[in-house]
């Protein structure tokens, strides 16, 4: 083995040189990784077309990444790696790229798609004779294997790069174990749009068990709670209105239940207090919402439950149970996220009561103006829906506090853009009670009115928001009040997340997370400073006096403090 003497050797920052052997530039890359899922299945199918398609597809890929600023250093049959100068630029690529071939997909039925799955992470790469080598390739080959068909899942460093600089959903899966890599990687799912323009609910990946066992067992349940609360997803600005159609059934034998008014409710657990004592009565029946229903999960091949049927009104749900559930067979059952419906019974065939149940519900929905597309929710008595129930937060869903809430007025209501404020101040002003407002992050919000119990109107809008924005999402307004606190010294800029937190240190993240939810009433608001340590506000009679003290504790603690949150929002400068 040639040893070269230390005088022969010359080191750099980027490059290292061995005399007779190749220059080796070391640097930082963000690396993606793609490949086809299924791809030796296809050929065996059918070789020529496959190879035909590829060519394609290829030419479609190449383009996006030349187009991002991105280079193909490798390729090997069906896989690509590029490299990207920006963690950003690689995202938006692997968007662009699984956007424009799901459209191609939709020529070709489900056994045929060609679909990629996409890995990105950002490491410290060798460069060799325009090849890229190290753990920064391996680690985005691994993770483009965690991606769902047709899905892009990133490492934490590009989830940090990229989550404030695209309007992007994630779902936190949490760290997980890969073959030929020591330590877990921390990973990432990007919420991919579904035919009918929804995003569509990455599904959670189980993290590794504890690396250590020395590590105290009271870790992992803590561990554990914290991954499934981080789990996301989501989407761009989507928003709906209030839609009503009236009860009818079809002569023939189609059966259909009207779509109420969907509802609007959302973000992760919300931070707003209960009504103490002297708070003023809801304006609408109770805000209880039946206990269950928050904790049900569905899955195709589930027998049907029509108490748990998600988007649709409760008077929908009883006639689910007494006049589609008890018919014969060969009938389906197809619905929308805003609360339209479709069945047919007794027809000739399984396709044949498909076809009528689909056709139907979008009729309504087309009549009504909804832009969603109906899907098939259960054929027979057995769900066929894949998408589960949508995310929805912990009961109950809306609390009073008298002390927080005030006249609801369309300009206070945060996060959205100027249409969205539009749409409300013509629609959801002027409806009847009850209605509410759902709002998500990236300006995720439903509403709705004229729903016959708060219950109901929280229920469908949150679950409507849930499935759009991936993640809970939050009431935020009822009838003509805000329900939480709405800042007013300061801009919102999304939801607060405690636990999550990159601007608190992260060992007092918890006691933050935990003192919040304790905090049952009034205004709360957190301060950080330059070394984020964190000075809290809680149970304040207004928000200046929340931030006033939220400051101060701060102060006492750190330099250089400032607001981050007050409520259940983060805020900035207006």
């Amino acid at each position: 083995m040639f040893i070269a003497p230390a005088s022969v050797w010359r080191h750099s920052a980027r490059h290292i040189w061995v005399p007779g052997l190749v220059l080796m530039k070391r640097k930082i890359a963000a690396i993606f990784a793609a490949d086809i899922a299924g791809y030796s299945r296809l050929v065996a199918e059918d070789e020529e077309e496959t190879l035909r398609r590829l060519a394609s597809y290829r030419q479609v890929t190449d383009d996006f990444i030349a187009k991002g600023g991105g280079r193909i250093f490798n390729t090997a049959g069906d896989a690509v790696l590029a490299e990207f100068p920006s963690a950003v630029e690689a995202v938006r690529c692997a968007i662009d790229i699984q956007e424009s071939l799901r459209t191609r997909n939709m020529a070709y039925p489900p056994s045929r798609q060609m679909s990629f799955r996409i890995g990105i992470t950002i490491g410290d790469v060798v460069e060799r004779d325009g090849d890229l080598l190290g753990d920064g390739v391996n680690i985005a080959a691994r993770l483009e294997g965690l991606a769902e068909v047709g899905g892009i899942c990133v490492s934490r460093a590009v989830h940090e790069q990229v989550a404030n600089k695209l309007s992007v959903q994630f779902a936190d899966i949490g760290a997980q174990e890969v073959k030929n890599i020591p330590t877990p990687v921390h990973a990432y799912m990007v919420a991919m749009r579904r035919e009918d323009g929804s995003y569509a609910t990455p599904q959670v990946k189980k993290p590794v068990k504890a690396a250590s066992a020395a590590a105290p067992a009271w870790m992992w349940p803590a561990a554990i709670t914290l991954v499934l609360l981080a789990a996301i997803g989501v989407g761009g600005f989507l928003y709906y209105t209030e839609l009503e159609t009236s009860v009818s059934k079809p002569a023939a034998v189609a059966s259909s239940t009207p779509a109420a008014a969907p509802l609007v409710s959302a973000s992760p657990a919300p931070l707003v207090a209960p009504s103490p004592p002297s708070a003023k009565p809801a304006p609408t029946s109770t805000s209880a919402a039946p206990v269950s229903e928050p904790s049900q999960s569905i899955a195709p091949g589930d027998k049907l439950v029509a108490g748990i049927v998600p988007f649709v009104s409760d008077r929908t749900r009883n006639l689910l149970a007494t006049e589609y559930l008890p018919a014969g067979d060969s009938k389906a059952l197809a619905l929308n996220i805003n609360g339209f419906v479709g069945w047919s019974l007794a027809q000739p065939s399984e396709d044949a009561a498909k076809t009528a149940a689909l056709d139907l519900c979008q009729k309504r929905a087309d009549n009504a103006g909804s832009p969603r597309k109906c899907e098939l929710y259960a054929v027979g008595n057995a769900v066929v829906y894949a998408h589960g129930l949508p995310p929805v937060p912990p009961l109950p869903w809306v609390k009073r506090d008298a002390l927080v809430e005030k006249p609801y007025a369309t300009k206070d209501v945060p996060l959205l853009r100027e249409p969205a404020r539009a749409r409300l101040e013509s629609l959801f002003v002027p409806g009847r009670k009850t209605r509410t407002i759902a709002l998500g992050p990236g300006g995720h919000y439903f509403f709705n009115s004229g729903i016959d119990s708060l219950e109901e109107s929280a229920r469908r809008n949150l679950q409507a928001c849930g499935a759009v924005a991936g993640v809970p999402c939050t009431i935020v307004a009822v009838d003509d009040v805000f329900v939480v606190p709405i800042p007013a010294t300061l801009r919102v800029t999304g939801f607060f997340k405690p636990a999550n937190s990159s601007v608190i240190t992260p060992n007092e993240r918890g006691d933050v997370a935990r003192k919040f939810a304790d905090a049952a009433a009034g205004w709360n608001a957190v301060a950080v400073g330059t070394q984020g340590r964190p000075g809290l506000g809680l149970k304040a009679e207004n928000e200046q006096g929340a931030v006033n003290t939220a400051l101060g504790e701060c102060a006492k603690r750190d330099s250089d403090c400032h607001v981050i949150a007050i409520g259940p929002f983060t805020v900035g400068p207006n």
